[in-house]
């Protein structure tokens, strides 16, 4: 997500760089029919309407955060939510946590404990139980967690049609400016969404039946657009303007998804019952939508 020297600056490099690197390793991995949406979705042999969800990120130090921005609590928490929200989007609910964690030498019983708690915090709340992974020694944090989650109705991204509305969940732009005032050596608040994503789960259960597609907004609001283009081959018509500091803010954790117009009054009615405030900026029409953000990866 994010990079730095020694001034503390972000370094940014071209989007389209980010992507054609990334598609082209994608396309050199021999299996990749499961790759393309926040979660691969593999049938389960047992229970033909059932099906498993595997969903994993990493959450690198210097890369993803910096160690001092976060509690070593903070960090297992978002390490573990960041992951969670792949799996609510596919509509699916996570069971199983797999964690591998390479930890600094340096740290002591205590750091573990701390460490070990936000992981355990996190998947007593969501009722996973953490079956295993790996710890390595190394130097520096970084993590990585495989989510599995079940689901008898995955949503996909691939699912927006032609005329559907287009919405996303709460408000963007606050990460953007809480980690520009991180590179500042500003404080944030501890009720930061940078800190801590803010997580609707039982809200997108609830609107599942009613949408066409979803993804959560990870790199930023223009960036899952264009993903949401190029898989179903559609553009967007704006109802309004979205400016840059709400289309590029990424680590937002919100939730982007389409829907058929016949549906909005039930969608709007499940938000107001969860107090979740909707945008609906777009619809999707014929065309193409590019991004126009810097890209932040590699």
């Amino acid at each position: 997500m994010l990079q730095s020297e020694a001034d503390n600056s972000l370094i940014y490099t071209g989007y389209n760089y980010f992507m054609n690197k990334e598609n082209y390793f994608i396309k050199k991995i021999a299996n990749n029919n499961f790759i393309g949406d926040d979660g691969a979705v593999v049938e389960n042999e047992l229970k033909k309407d059932e099906r498993y969800v595997y969903s994993m990120d990493g959450f690198f130090q210097n890369v993803h955060f910096k160690k001092e921005w976060m509690s070593l609590k903070q960090i297992a928490i978002k390490s573990m939510l960041v992951n969670i929200s792949d799996a609510i989007v596919m509509n699916a609910i996570p069971k199983y946590a797999l964690l591998t964690v390479a930890i600094p030498k340096e740290y002591t019983k205590k750091d573990l404990k701390e460490l070990a708690s936000g992981f355990n915090k996190i998947a007593k709340e969501y009722g996973i139980t953490i079956i295993g992974g790996d710890t390595i020694s190394n130097n520096k944090l970084d993590i990585s967690i495989t989510i599995i989650s079940i689901t008898s109705n995955p949503i996909y991204r691939s699912g927006t049609k032609k005329d559907d509305l287009v919405c996303y969940t709460g408000t963007l732009g606050s990460t953007k400016k809480d980690l520009e005032r991180l590179f500042q050596n500003k404080k944030v608040s501890k009720k930061s969404k940078f800190i801590s994503p803010k997580l609707n789960a039982k809200f997108f259960y609830e609107i599942a039946p009613y949408i066409n597609s979803a993804l959560d907004i990870s790199d930023g609001l223009s960036f899952e657009l264009e993903r949401l283009s190029k898989m179903n081959k559609l553009g967007f018509e704006f109802f309004d303007e979205i400016k840059p500091n709400i289309a590029c803010s990424g680590e937002e954790y919100e939730v982007l998804f389409t829907f058929n117009p016949k549906n909005k009054k039930k969608i709007v009615k499940i938000a107001k019952i969860y107090n979740i405030k909707l945008n609906i900026f777009a619809k999707a029409i014929k065309g193409k939508y590019k991004c126009k953000c810097q890209g932040h990866h590699f």
